[in-house]
């Protein structure tokens, strides 16, 4: 035996010896204790009947079977389904879906340790779910105050992406200010659309339709949105809704059906605050797309992915006033990977990293709500940076087609570069305000912790 193999098996028989003896020290982790709590609150939610995950995780009979993928998918935090960086900008989001490092260890350790049931006699009892088609902030802030819904449209069981535009009024006779947002496909027709993008009209002195806002965007995954308490986002009064949707006929994701879905209807569900709540804030907010370039020519700007091969995209987007950022969703198709929003401070030359998204994917599109009391505040003069990286190989699981050239476009084929970002916008009273109750709360907490 050669020097090497003897250091081999050395190794290995060193840390063997180290996994046995972890297996007698450390304490027994249970499906009935603590294992079946923490999949209870952040797997059933979608592993159940009638849920969109692909198993269903409701009892220990369920879930034994698959603990070996449990253990890998939330080790590599693969699942839950939330993809955003550790340890890179801002962590304190609303509406987070990762688990916290202690629970991927109970985890881990159960299934290291044989995923055992524990006491038989002390069954783990099952979590109090409600519908799985029921609007997502029913529980905190009651059913949708208002319910905008599309026309029905009949999706094919294959062939092109389809797109429909149409216009529903909004249904309010009163300016009102949007507390939440969720949109919603109903029933089938969450398999088969691909994105809705809604905006609001309103009607100008000679009766012709004119663009107000971005009401929303949905793509596949999204939660929704919540807006922070002290700015209005606004629905006018006697306004439209212009719908515009894409699809994808046969669906897309693990839910995809592949067969004829009939009535397709998309829903928005409008959590609103009382009538005059605009009197009670001083600043407004919009969402809207910010574009990301690739190369410029004189007519349009392209993005082209070789076959086999990679691309980057990058773009800059500042005010001429000061700004909150109050939420970062980047969007794209089946070969975009990692996407990352940073701030150039041009006062000291600083770039300061707030979001990364290093494993994305377009079965799941999260608009990442940033904690207002950390959301980024910019004076005027401060430049976004917008970064997204796209992979046409074999080596990402998301691409049909490594072999082909790949442009920027609206099929699912192509590929898009832009991210939806929520920006309160403020002047500099509002700046200095906010500024200033932030370093009052920081010395608060400095002063609590002396």
């Amino acid at each position: 035996m050669n020097n090497t193999h003897k250091f081999l098996g050395i190794a290995v028989a060193t840390l063997l010896a180290a996994t046995v003896q972890a297996q007698h020290t450390e304490p027994v982790v249970t499906y009935n204790g603590e294992a079946g709590r923490i999949i209870n609150e952040n797997c059933v939610v979608c592993h159940r009947e009638g849920g969109i995950g692909p198993m269903q995780f409701e009892s220990y009979e369920q879930v034994r079977p698959w603990a070996p993928l449990i253990q890998f998918k939330v080790a590599n935090r693969e699942m839950p389904p939330y993809a955003y960086d550790q340890g890179i900008g801002i962590q304190d989001l609303q509406g987070d879906w990762r688990l916290q490092q202690a629970d991927i260890d109970t985890l881990v350790a159960w299934v290291n340790q044989g995923a055992p049931l524990g006491d038989p006699d002390s069954p783990l009892l099952a979590p109090e779910l409600g519908d799985p088609s029921e609007w997502n902030f029913v529980a905190e802030l009651g059913a949708p105050d208002l319910v905008i819904a599309s026309i029905p449209i009949d999706i094919p069981a294959d062939g092109n992406d389809i797109w429909d535009n149409h216009y529903v009024p909004s249904g309010v006779t009163a300016d009102r200010c949007i507390k939440a947002i969720q949109v919603k496909p109903r029933g089938e027709a969450k398999s088969v659309v691909h994105h809705a993008n809604s905006s609001i009209e309103v009607f100008n002195e000679e009766g012709e339709l004119e663009r107000h806002s971005q009401l929303t965007e949905y793509a596949m995954g999204k939660w929704g949105e919540l807006v922070p308490a002290d700015v209005c986002r606004t629905l006018p009064s006697n306004s439209m809704v212009r719908w515009g949707i894409h699809m994808f006929p046969g669906g897309l994701g693990s839910i995809a059906p592949g067969t004829v879905i009939e009535d397709n209807v998309v829903e928005i569900g409008l959590w609103l605050h009382p009538l005059g709540y605009e009197k009670e804030v001083g600043y407004s907010q919009d969402l809207r797309q910010y574009s990301i370039q690739f190369e410029r020519s004189e007519r349009e700007v392209k993005l082209v992915i070789p076959p086999n091969g990679y691309q980057m995209t990058q773009g800059f987007h500042s005010f001429d006033h000061p700004v909150r950022i109050d939420s970062f969703q980047p969007h794209g198709h089946l070969r975009l990977v990692a996407a990352s929003l940073e701030i150039f401070h041009p006062t000291t030359g600083e770039i300061e990293a707030i979001s990364q998204i290093s494993n994305w994917s377009a079965t799941w599109h999260h608009s990442h709500l940033y904690e207002p009391d950390v959301a980024p505040l910019l004076p005027e003069g401060d430049v976004l940076v917008l970064k997204q990286w796209y992979d046409n190989t074999a080596a990402n699981p998301n691409n049909p087609d490594p072999d082909q050239w790949v442009v920027g476009g609206s099929r699912t084929a192509d590929e898009m570069t832009h991210a939806w970002i929520a920006v309160t916008h403020l002047d500099d009273e509002g700046y200095e305000k906010l500024l200033a109750e932030r370093k009052e709360k920081l010395t608060r907490a400095v002063a609590g912790n002396d």
